[in-house]
């Protein structure tokens, strides 16, 4: 994977270790015959943290800085809010304009027992990376 962003303005999304099978279920949405031709069009690469080297017990400030430099977008389950350390406090103290954002699931269990919700959270998720440059410096979003 290249250091430096491609032209789509991201190098690709990365699943936090807490939310793999979630993160699974919506990549199968978004590859599914419904959607697959325009997740196709996309041409999102998917990680995991041991495709990026981090391991499953990274620091909220691990991840995020592995995620700016390699182009990454963070898709999380709301990684822990409280403290110095935590992925919010990482996201308000080293964010800028530049900043990818993170995805965060707004109800991630919902995902995996409601097939409508998991749609809806998938269309969210594929409709914010058509345009991932206008949401830079935007800190956290939430899916859906």
């Amino acid at each position: 994977m290249a250091d430096q962003l491609e032209p789509t303005g991201m190098n690709g999304l990365l699943a936090d270790a807490d939310i793999r099978g979630h993160f699974e279920a919506l990549i199968s949405i978004c590859r599914s015959a419904d959607w697959g031709e325009f997740w196709a069009d996309l041409g999102v690469p998917v990680f995991a943290f041991e495709d990026v080297g981090l391991p499953a017990n990274a620091s909220d400030i691990d991840v995020w800085e592995v995620c700016q430099h390699r182009g990454l977008v963070l898709v999380t389950g709301n990684r822990n809010a409280e403290g110095e350390t935590s992925l919010e406090a990482t996201i308000r103290a080293r964010g800028t304009i530049a900043s990818l954002p993170v995805f965060t699931l707004a109800n991630r269990d919902r995902i995996l027992s409601d097939r409508n919700y998991a749609e809806q959270v998938a269309a969210r998720l594929m409709e914010l990376l058509t345009d991932i440059n206008s949401l830079r410096g935007t800190g956290r979003l939430w899916l859906p």
